[in-house]
């Protein structure tokens, strides 16, 4: 069964029900260096989710505001999820455009490509920064899966920055 945002949506909202928004900013601050989603496409699986008797959806009047949206599992979306959790992991169909540009990117020439990697190494860098800042309290069962998570983002990142340093030696020992 192929990982999807709903499954990580039903993965979110097992933890304790939330808002679109809410699922936005966990996103960002939990999950965002294995999975990217933004506002409007977490929307969207939110309205799938509700159609398919996967989530309630309680509305909460607040006084100034637009009424807050709140989204919660429903049995249905908890098999979902389990039945997700217990299926053999997919082979991974990797999309990196980074790499695809760099992999050619020599009609350009040296120059573009140094500039390429610098630009890999500041965003590779800001990803390191962000996930190093990621406080995980606690000795539970969840937090030491979250610990495992961030670590292994940051150990990618921290091996992502070698290897532009490897590259960049090696264009510097290449002929134009």
């Amino acid at each position: 069964m192929s990982v999807e945002l709903r499954h990580a949506i039903l993965g979110l909202l097992a933890q304790r029900p939330m808002s679109g928004y809410d699922l936005g900013r966990v996103f960002q601050g939990s999950v965002a260096h294995f999975w990217h989603a933004d506002l409007s496409q977490i929307y969207r699986t939110l309205r799938r989710l509700a159609d398919d008797g996967a989530i309630d959806t309680q509305t909460i009047p607040q006084d100034g505001k637009p009424d807050r949206k709140v989204h919660s599992l429903t049995e249905a979306g908890t098999t979902a999820l389990r039945e997700w959790l217990a299926s053999p992991l997919e082979t991974e169909q990797v999309k990196d455009p980074f790499l695809a540009r760099l992999f050619f990117v020599e009609s350009l020439g040296r120059d573009a490509a140094l500039r390429l990697l610098d630009e890999r190494a500041a965003q590779t860098e800001a990803v390191l920064a962000t996930l190093s800042a990621i406080d995980i309290p606690g000795d539970s069962l969840r937090s030491t899966l979250y610990a495992a998570t961030r670590a292994n983002g940051v150990h990618h990142a921290r091996a992502e920055l070698e290897w532009i340093q490897h590259v960049r030696q090696q264009l510097d020992d290449t002929k134009e």
